[in-house]
């Protein structure tokens, strides 16, 4: 930026690199201030839909912080989204020898194996079968969003 330009303005398709802090009401989820910041493009699924929009129109610099309503943020709590794995399948897809505890992440490749997505354990039964909640950790919550926009191309 030259002395005579004005900041750089964050439009949907924007490359940016920012600082980022989702916090629930249990605290922080994810916080980049005291690391390396993170790099997105703006529309393209990285982050909520909701989080997405209050990015629009911030200008390159700026710092601010946003509370968004229980749900807005990455939707309601959904039951079916809690799923029976079987340890068969567990064995066949990571290492048999695993033992899985309450509050564990795990991570699952997409069927396509182009990446991946977690489920937190909820339950081990006796026969080695694991209740696993695919539920974002903050969906049905209230999320405090900070950022500080470092720079948009």
């Amino acid at each position: 930026m030259t002395a005579n330009s004005t900041p750089a303005v964050v439009q949907n398709g924007s490359f940016l690199t920012l600082h980022y802090r989702l916090a629930g009401p249990q605290g922080d989820v994810i916080n980049t201030f005291n690391d390396k910041p993170a790099t997105l493009s703006l529309g393209a699924g990285e982050l909520s839909p909701a989080v997405e929009q209050r990015l629009l129109g911030l200008s390159e610099g700026e710092r601010v912080s946003f509370d968004l309503l229980a749900g807005e943020a990455f939707g309601e709590r959904n039951p079916e989204m809690q799923q029976w794995v079987a340890r068969k399948l567990l064995n066949d897809f990571g290492d048999p020898d695993e033992q899985y505890h309450v509050g564990d992440v795990v991570q699952f490749p997409t069927p396509d194996g182009q990446g991946s997505y977690a489920g937190a354990v909820v339950q081990v039964r006796e026969d080695g079968a694991v209740l696993f909640d695919f539920n974002h950790p903050l969906a049905g919550q209230p999320v405090t969003f900070e950022v500080q926009i470092i720079g948009v191309l």
